[in-house]
């Protein structure tokens, strides 16, 4: 069966009226995502590997996993993003984790996922809607210390590639995410305890919370373009460099990034590379890919350094038949 890698950025901000600093930049980027909606429609993919993080809007520090599959999955409200259900294989989702368990991985699992916009842009840029395929979703921890290595990120996403080489399906994995960027996330060491509460206590935000939220950010991203702070621009360097890393899908290059250069060259959101490493593991675990980096620029007014890659490829047994 055939096999579709989709690795991309996500910003909320792309969701806002902020005012654009280089539209053209704006309208490529969203251009190149309509492009590979079309290819992944004609693809008609039976299954959806969704890989995504969280912005402490379904995972909270009363319990944070490492990562988590979802059996049962619901897109959150944040940005304004019409939420709703995911259109979940639960079988086959237990399956998996079955699977996890017995090579060694303590996944942790939930009948009732909450993704927030970390997973449901991408998901309805590409999909045209939340429960338009199956889909199995897959938590990433990027923005909660402590997070996963690098390395654990690339044995899980392997071992699910290799869990789904058995199920006679075409599939396409979205790794959503990155690249370099640095919102006002707050962090636990070294927030208001007011705030701590929150990132700690499980609890849907308030309508005025996500408000208040939502407007931080926007003040910060219009103070980037400005030139202030107290976000890092996007590293266009790190960026580029880690392009080329995941694009020949170097594991000991990959396996060697730390938290600590991701902080100071990428920025706090840079974490979420993560998903991209796991969604390329699992793509290449079943097929000879090449990817190819569709789109990079840097958009200020979206934070974020904004790239997209591809690949697709015919699985490995079907190869060697």
């Amino acid at each position: 069966m055939d096999v579709q890698l989709i690795c991309c950025s996500h910003s909320p901000l792309m969701l806002t009226d902020i005012e654009p600093s280089q539209p053209a930049l704006q309208q490529s980027f969203l251009s190149t995502m309509a492009e590979v909606s079309a290819e992944l429609h004609a693809f008609k993919p039976d299954l959806v590997v969704a890989f995504g993080p969280d912005h402490f809007n379904g995972f909270f520090y009363d319990l944070m996993p490492p990562y988590c599959i979802g059996f049962a999955a619901e897109g959150t409200s944040d940005w304004g993003i019409a939420g709703g259900p995911l259109r979940v294989p639960k079988a086959l989702a237990m399956a998996c984790a079955q699977h996890l368990q017995s090579h060694a991985f303590d996944v942790c699992v939930s009948h009732d996922m909450r993704i927030d916009h970390g997973s449901t842009i991408s998901l309805i840029q590409l999909a045209g809607a939340l429960a338009r395929y199956d889909v199995l979703p897959v938590f990433i921890n990027c923005a909660a210390d402590l997070r996963p290595a690098m390395s654990r990120m690339r044995e899980l996403g392997a071992e699910i590639g290799r869990f789904l080489a058995g199920q006679n399906k075409r599939i396409a994995f979205i790794g959503s995410g990155g690249l370099s960027h640095d919102p006002p996330t707050p962090r636990l060491a070294s927030t208001t305890s007011a705030i701590a509460a929150r990132l700690i206590k499980r609890a849907v935000p308030t309508a005025d919370e996500l408000h208040a939220r939502e407007t931080r950010v926007m003040k910060a991203a219009r103070d980037l373009v400005a030139g202030k702070g107290p976000c890092m621009p996007p590293n266009e360097t790190w960026d580029r460099k880690f392009l080329d890393t995941i694009g020949h899908f170097d594991a000991t290059a990959l396996d060697a990034i730390r938290d600590e250069e991701i902080d100071r060259d990428a920025g706090f959101g840079g974490h979420e590379v993560r998903t991209w490493v796991a969604a390329s593991a699992a793509a290449h675990a079943l097929a000879d890919l090449r990817p190819v980096v569709r789109h990079y620029s840097v958009i200020p007014e979206w934070l974020t350094g904004m790239g997209i890659m591809t690949a697709s490829g015919v699985q490995k047994e079907a190869l060697d038949a």
